[in-house]
């Protein structure tokens, strides 16, 4: 009897430590993520420094109830204006290319056309998985030492996290504000993605999901210019 309640104690301990250790593992990720990054976010056009290249990360198009996505929408009209301004020459459009009916990178470039960025200072990222893969390309294969991330602003500290752990000279503009209703499941993901960013980089070392061969930005735009 008296080992039947040591063992219930043991696994009522469990219990609350399990928990709380996951609580402040997951708060300890984010306020290390946020807090060695914030300082490179910028949230006007005209304060941003000016780059070369501009990396403006993926996402859908549309949202799952079909509706135009906001995420998407303000991305590109914030590279639009950082083109527009003289803050970015260049531009790789990095998303999801997984499959051959879902092609993030051609909507991308679309709309940074629509924007009045020519197509020819537009690079497409087809392996933009996710955030890590787009990071590590920029560098790997796009050979980006320094650039101007472009994405919203709870999403900026995350790719930033990345780029500065590979050694990228990062800066990131925070796109336009959505309305709460738009991304409060985004920003309740993005606090695990922190966790997964730490984990990834400094547990696991994971590798993107494909590399490939180099593809110089500056060639491809004296040949489309």
């Amino acid at each position: 009897m008296k080992y039947f309640f040591t063992k219930k104690r043991k696994l009522l301990w469990l219990v609350f430590l399990i928990p709380g250790f996951v609580v402040i593992f997951v708060a300890g990720c984010n306020l290390w993520v946020v807090m060695s990054t914030r300082s490179y976010v910028y949230h006007s056009v005209t304060r941003v420094p000016k780059n070369k290249v501009a990396l403006v990360l993926g996402t859908s198009k549309y949202s799952r109830n079909g509706k135009p996505n906001l995420f998407f929408k303000y991305r590109m009209e914030a590279a639009g204006r950082l083109y527009t301004q003289g803050k970015a020459e260049h531009f790789i459009a990095s998303g999801d290319n997984s499959y051959s009916y879902y092609n993030e990178p051609l909507d991308m470039k679309k709309a940074l056309i629509a924007q009045g960025i020519p197509a020819g200072k537009i690079t497409l990222d087809y392996a933009g998985f996710r955030t890590f893969d787009s990071m590590v390309r920029s560098k790997k294969i796009f050979g980006q030492d320094s650039l101007t991330i472009i994405t919203q602003g709870f999403h900026c500290y995350r790719a930033l996290f990345i780029a500065r752990f590979y050694d990228i000279q990062a800066i990131a503009l925070a796109s336009g504000g959505v309305p709460e209703g738009h991304s409060s499941l985004a920003l309740y993901r993005e606090y695990l993605a922190r966790c997964k960013a730490v984990i990834d980089l400094y547990l696991l070392h994971k590798k993107p999901r494909f590399l490939g061969d180099p593809i110089i930005i500056e060639a491809r735009k004296q040949k489309n210019a």
